[in-house]
């Protein structure tokens, strides 16, 4: 008779073996991952915050102007200190990724509740800030805003008819529906 050798396969020892490969990869991942990190990264989203002065507002504001009439210019101001009560800060920050962060300050002094004083950094025409705000996905021509001759010609002009009143045939209730049922 002859013997037959059955070999089984042993999951315990088939695991043992494997184990060693597995781990290793881990290392050569993770200097994989580190060096896709550099390419893919997550979206960030622009970040404004404070209250954006302009330089057409700064120009508008003169020395000697009352309080109530620069706060009609400038808006509220975002700092306001119980401390300070003659100085008004306004700031704003712009952050977007892969930039560095934009700051603009502007500070006014007041005496006897009249403008003294006008401390302010380099500020952006409303021109330049709005450009500044424009994303870098807009790309392409802006469409027209206006029609063309020949795309109003495919509709027909409106006929000259009287004018007729919002309540002409229209059927209305003569008393209206309580809101609530009546109470028992």
């Amino acid at each position: 008779m002859t013997a037959f050798l059955s070999i089984r396969p042993n999951p315990l020892g088939l695991l043992v073996l494997l184990a060693p490969l597995v781990l290793a990869g881990c290392g050569s991942f993770d200097s994989a991952s580190k060096k896709g990190a550099g390419v893919v990264s997550p979206y960030s989203i622009d970040i404004v915050q404070g209250k954006v002065v302009t330089r057409e507002q700064i120009a508008a504001v003169q020395l000697g102007m009352p309080r109530l009439q620069v706060q009609s210019i400038l808006g509220t101001s975002l700092l306001v200190s119980v401390f300070h009560a003659q100085r008004w800060d306004y700031v704003f920050t712009f952050k977007r990724q892969g930039q560095a962060p934009q700051s603009r300050r502007v500070t006014l002094f007041f005496k006897d509740d009249f403008l003294e004083k006008v401390d302010a950094d380099d500020l952006p025409s409303e021109a330049e800030f709005v450009r500044g705000l424009s994303s870098k996905a807009a790309a392409g021509k802006p469409l027209p805003l206006e029609a063309t001759p020949e795309k109003l010609n495919k509709y027909p002009a409106p006929k000259a008819t009287e004018p007729i009143s919002p309540t002409v045939g229209l059927p209305g209730p003569s008393s209206y529906p309580p809101l609530e049922p009546a109470a028992k």
